[in-house]
């Protein structure tokens, strides 16, 4: 599929990347944004990519992102950095991580924000880095979120929701994360809990996973996140959860070693077929990690 296919097919006019693989929708957000193709399953399109190119560096069971190699789209009131393809950055090689469809590095100005919008078969996270995100859906819900929660939606069977900077003079930064579902047309659902920093601090907090009675908040799939704060020379073994699935760590700030390789502020590296990963810190540092399956069940 060639960029101009990509875009013909996938716009629509959401402030988010379409969900939903039926049907175009659109709102006045002024942000174009992309579906799966026609005809394609999601078996189709998950996995994991091989094309080699200038920016990534992809070897036997690993794929290298530079913070530098991510799309970059700055509309005035956002500016996001996208690790995989999404809106009118398009990039064959950087489509998804196994189900990890979508990974953006938002800010968003004060008092700004994307308007109410549709989403349907998605398991939506949102991670705020800094300042006050408010919160508004089809389900009645209406909340701020700020550093130190962690917000998920499941579309299912569809949801409408908005997310704003409840700031009238400082800029909300967040990650926003979208992973294909294991199940089709659930029943919509919003949860959103505060952690505990203290819980990362040398350790892998868990954050996220696939059994409401665990910790964190938990989605309708195989996966597992967890969130890091290691001081300078700390280093801890990763155990991956499930046979079958990949793993992507996504460096927050200063400098780790994950197996072999170095990993700089906002630099991405997604890894597969391995049961462990070492992780070093080679300075104070703050990092994401991501398991998911690398094939939909």
């Amino acid at each position: 599929m060639d960029r101009k296919d990509f875009l013909k097919k996938g716009f629509i006019g959401t402030g988010i990347f379409a969900a939903t693989v039926s049907g175009l929708r659109s709102i006045a957000n002024g942000i174009e944004e992309l579906q799966p193709l026609e005809g394609m399953s999601l078996n189709d399109i998950v996995g994991f990519n091989h094309i080699k190119n200038t920016k990534s560096r992809i070897m036997e069971n690993t794929v290298f992102h530079p913070a530098d190699s991510r799309g970059d789209a700055n509309h005035g009131w956002l500016h996001s950095k996208h690790s995989f393809s999404f809106a009118n950055y398009y990039n064959p090689e950087r489509m998804h991580f196994g189900v990890l469809r979508v990974l953006n590095d938002d800010q968003v100005a004060p008092g700004m924000g994307f308007g109410a919008h549709p989403h349907d078969n998605m398991e939506i996270i949102s991670i705020p880095l800094s300042g006050d995100l408010e919160h508004k859906d089809s389900m009645g819900n209406t909340t701020v979120i700020k550093n130190g929660d962690i917000q998920v939606m499941s579309a299912g069977t569809g949801i409408q929701h908005s997310e704003y900077n409840a700031s009238k003079d400082k800029e909300v930064k967040f990650l926003q994360i979208w992973v294909f579902p294991n199940q089709q047309n659930v029943t919509p659902r919003y949860d959103q809990i505060t952690l505990n920093p203290a819980d990362r601090k040398n350790k892998l907090q868990q954050i996220l996973s696939p059994d409401a009675a665990d910790a964190g908040v938990w989605i309708h799939q195989n996966a597992w996140f967890h969130l890091a704060d290691f001081d300078k020379d700390h280093q801890e073994t990763y155990q991956m959860k499930a046979a079958g699935n990949g793993l992507y760590v996504f460096n927050l700030k200063g400098n780790i070693k994950v197996g072999d390789t170095q990993l700089s502020t906002r630099d991405g590296l997604g890894i597969w077929d391995t049961k462990e990963i070492l992780i070093t810190a080679e300075s104070d540092a703050e990092f994401l990690l991501m398991e998911v399956p690398m094939q939909v069940s």
